[in-house]
């Protein structure tokens, strides 16, 4: 079993986290913030944290973004509590205690937030959301409260709300550098300047539901229990090397293959876990089965999933047409139109 370090000593909570960085900034607050963010598709996966506290991953990761999906959040002072809403109604509790905990990073003595978010994709059930929702979070709480951070340094706050949401910062491809410092500072995400015109994302849909076991106490699992886990940090190294490849030359089949067999990975990982953890549904396993059966066939089409019953589908423009037959249900997106 491998042995990861989740705690740092006490050198660096998350709090000292940002005060290290809120030094940085002159704080000239505006009347409101307000921003969108991009949902993105790991396309080799972040599983696993190196450190808890700071939400520093095991592996580096690269994924793509999703265009226009994703959230828009608006964000202003209140005057005695947090109100916060969900797609134009009061957020669950849980969603709301958990922004809530996060803006006490940021939070002078007194001072409280009325934040406003909407997502165009599920919440909560493998689409990213957290991803985008902390991505849009950040970017609006630096526009009220003026710091005038750079992408990469609200890459990692956006990273002490959700791993993920370092990533969608960004749009089109994104790397997260896992970074080696106990102090977080070189784990941050950066956009990778590799535009792909022709290769188009397809989302399938099984299902909207929350998902039973949320992606961090998913990891934690399998981390901790998965015999499987201790050969994934040396696949995934590689995978994102080799996924880098395959985008500057812009080789799909080396891209979709390194792409599906890492999601694979990183599930089987998951499964040998204890109790053992699936977030496939019977309809995410029978579209696995179709894909695998059009490949078969010629089509030149793969898929990756992240932690929920969903599929994303990858294939370039020349088979749009037929993936959509194949699938008509699926929602294309075009991760690098204007």
């Amino acid at each position: 079993m491998i042995r990861i370090t989740t705690l740092n000593g006490g050198t660096m909570t998350r709090q000292k986290f940002v005060e290290n960085l809120l030094k940085r900034a002159d704080v000239k607050t505006a009347a409101r913030g307000e921003a969108f963010a991009p949902a993105n598709i790991a396309l080799c996966k972040y599983w696993g944290k190196r450190d808890a506290e700071l939400n520093l991953p095991v592996n580096s990761s690269l994924s793509i973004s999703l265009g226009k999906l994703g959230t828009r959040t608006v964000v202003k002072f209140a005057k005695s509590a947090d109100r916060i809403f969900l797609n134009g109604k009061h957020a669950p509790k849980a969603f709301a205690a958990r922004l809530s905990a996060y803006l006490d990073l940021f939070r002078a003595d007194g001072q409280f937030f009325e934040v406003r978010t909407k997502n165009n994709i599920p919440t909560a059930a493998g689409l990213a959301s957290s991803a985008s929702g902390f991505a849009a979070l950040i970017k609006a709480l630096d526009q009220l409260m003026g710091w005038g951070f750079n992408p990469r340094e609200l890459s990692m706050l956006a990273r002490l709300g959700s791993g993920s949401a370092t990533r969608s910062l960004y749009d089109g491809f994104a790397i997260w550098n896992a970074g080696q410092r106990a102090d977080g500072m070189d784990s941050y995400a950066e956009p990778l300047d590799a535009p792909w015109d022709s290769l188009r994302v397809g989302i399938l849909e099984v299902s909207k539901a929350r998902k039973k076991t949320g992606s961090t106490e998913g990891m934690n699992r399998t981390r901790e229990t998965s015999e499987l886990y201790e050969a994934w940090p040396a696949q995934a190294d590689c995978d994102y090397d080799e996924l880098r490849t395959a985008i500057v030359a812009q080789d799909f089949p080396m891209l979709g293959k390194t792409a599906e067999n890492n999601a694979l990975a990183m599930h089987a990982t998951m499964m040998a876990a204890w109790p053992p953890l699936c977030y496939w549904k019977p309809q995410s396993v029978s579209l696995m089965h179709k894909v695998w059966a059009a490949r078969e066939e010629g089509l030149e089409l793969y898929f990756t999933m992240d932690a929920g019953p969903n599929l994303k589908l990858l294939f370039l423009q020349e088979n749009q047409a037929a993936v959509k037959k194949l699938f008509p249900k699926v929602q294309v997106v075009i991760p690098f139109s204007s």
